[in-house]
Order: structure tokens, then sequence, then C-alpha cells
């Protein structure tokens, strides 16, 4: 299957499941904000990961078992909503990207914020040489 391919499907079956998932009745996810970042189907399209993000650490690990308990629902959902052959088995797979960012970008702010310091500190000790 080629790449361009396997590229629609994912991005409509990210679509598709975007919509389903405000169907949910579990509480745990429901009550959640969930966001889905990013689809990863297999090539013969028998297996999907589901990457997705929740606002709120306390919440994670009650989206995971609500996202698990809701598997059979969601895909049965999501047959209907595609016109696939085979409609593949979905594995929820927390995706820590934003949070890791995040840190990345505050580690770069403090390396950032200490070279300043250096080249202040280095300017200064130039002035007092003169």
């Amino acid at each position: 299957m080629s790449n361009y391919r396997t590229g629609r499907i994912n991005g409509e079956i990210l679509r598709e499941l975007s919509e389903i998932l405000r169907t949910v009745k579990d509480p745990r996810v429901a009550g959640a904000f969930i966001s889905l970042t990013a689809v990863n189907c297999s090539a013969d399209l028998k297996f999907a990961k589901v990457y997705y993000s929740v606002m709120g650490e306390h919440r994670k690990g009650d989206a995971q078992k609500g996202l698990e308990h809701s598997t059979g629902y969601i895909r049965s959902k999501l047959a209907g909503a595609l016109n696939l052959r085979i409609t593949p088995e979905l594995k929820f797979i927390p995706d820590d990207s934003l949070r890791q960012g995040a840190h990345i970008s505050s580690l770069m702010k403090e390396i950032e914020a200490e070279l300043e310091e250096a080249d202040r500190k280095e300017e200064e000790k130039a002035d007092a040489n003169q």
C-alpha cells in the first residue's frame, strides 16, 4: 500500500475518531478533555495505534481505562463511518510529546539565560580590565 493512501486513511480515522469520542458515554472519557494527536495504521490495516493527550494529570489513568473499556463501541462506530474492508483493532497510547516539548523549551530558556549571564559577567570583567 502506498504511503499516500496510508496517510489518507490515518487522517480519516483520526477525524472520525474525534467525532466518535464525543458520543462515548463512559464518564472517564466524557469527563476528560481528550485530544487525539495521531493515528498510525499497520500496512494491512488490521491494527491502529491511536495517540492521545489528556488535559489534567489526575485523569490520565482514568482516561486510559475508559478508552480501553469503550474500544468495542468506538470500533463499531468507526466501522459504520468508514468504508473499509477491515476495521482496524484500536490501541490507545498516551502521547506525552506536548509535555516533553514544553520541558525541552524550558531547558532551552534556562540555557539561554545562563549564556546571557556568562556574557554579562565577561563584559563586566573586560570593562574592569580597561
